[in-house]
């Protein structure tokens, strides 16, 4: 069979909370697990939460407020080398699944202070088997997160297809998904902040564009998810009701049919059923890195390597 369940979980961090985050999010793959999901993808960084405030902060003017927020978000980033992750990768072992988990990712080497926006897959047999962390940041998010390299940029075999993940505004850069669409990607997961017909438009100018299955993961949060130990939550998010993002989650098939979605200002799970034939299938009338490619004009040429600022010899 190549129809599988998709879930995608559209709910609320706990913020700034490593610990009861992960635990949130081991109950979410349970639950999607039951409902016969072979695929469970979350948004971008749900552990512990996506950097809004930076969007609201004027950090030259409030120094002291940033700097307390990102303390809290720095002891609270996932550190793979210390099996932070081992809770989620064991549930999804338990529940024969594929998880996609996005992460504030704290670099174990070099000064061991730097966060990354990162994307794991996980196997179903509870095994990290890709980290890709975020190649440029947008905007002020570059005073949160460090640069990733290509070391990640890789599609993975899962028993549900072939799935590559771009987070965000990566999938506005033409050649980072030329990169996974060379590799004959099937299901692309964008795990994102953002929102909007906008968004949702450039999810399907990608399943037309790459002739794959494209999970487009969005965060819908209010301010009343904002725990009251925020640091400055009642000047950054004095409105309750307001909704900090309204979601928008989808799922797109090869050629850019809505099939799921977009789950609007509401919290909970999107669940789809898709065919992976369909990818092969759609590459007939376009593939972009096969048969319509021009390699003698064009050529693109990816750097894969580990980067690291330092080597002791």
């Amino acid at each position: 069979m190549d129809i599988y369940k998709v879930a995608v979980i559209q709910e609320s961090p706990v913020f700034l909370d490593k610990k009861k985050t992960i635990q949130k999010a081991v109950s979410l793959i349970e639950k999607a697990a039951k409902s016969d999901a072979k695929l469970i993808v979350f948004p971008e960084t749900f552990i512990p939460g996506y950097p809004d405030w930076m969007w609201r902060l004027r950090p030259a003017n409030d120094q002291d407020l940033t700097d307390e927020i990102h303390a809290k978000l720095l002891s609270n980033s996932v550190n793979l080398k210390n099996n932070d992750l081992d809770s989620i990768c064991k549930s999804a072992k338990k529940h024969s699944v594929t998880v996609v988990c996005n992460i504030n990712e704290r670099d174990p080497e070099n000064s061991q202070t730097t966060i990354y926006n990162t994307n794991v897959i996980i196997s179903s047999e509870g095994k990290i088997i890709n980290r890709h962390r975020k190649l440029m940041p947008t905007n002020p998010e570059r005073m949160v997160w460090g640069f990733g390299d290509a070391s990640g940029l890789k599609v993975v075999d899962t028993p549900c297809g072939k799935v590559g993940s771009l987070i965000c505004w990566e999938n506005y850069m033409p050649l980072a998904r030329y990169a996974l669409y060379a590799q004959g990607v099937e299901i692309y997961v964008a795990p994102t902040w953002d929102q909007g017909d906008a968004w949702i438009s450039s999810m399907k100018h990608i399943a037309k564009e790459g002739a794959c299955w494209v999970i487009g993961s969005g965060s819908a949060i209010k301010a009343s998810d904002i725990p009251h130990s925020f640091p400055g939550r009642d000047v950054l998010y004095p409105d309750p009701d307001e909704w900090i993002n309204t979601g928008d989650s989808v799922v797109i098939s090869p050629g850019g049919a809505l099939v799921a979605g977009p789950m609007n200002k509401e919290q909970g799970i999107l669940y789809a059923n898709i065919d992976v034939s369909k990818a092969s299938a759609a590459h007939r009338k376009l593939d972009v890195a096969g048969h319509y490619s021009r390699p003698d004009i064009f050529k693109l040429i990816v750097n894969n390597k580990h980067q690291n600022p330092v080597s002791f010899e």
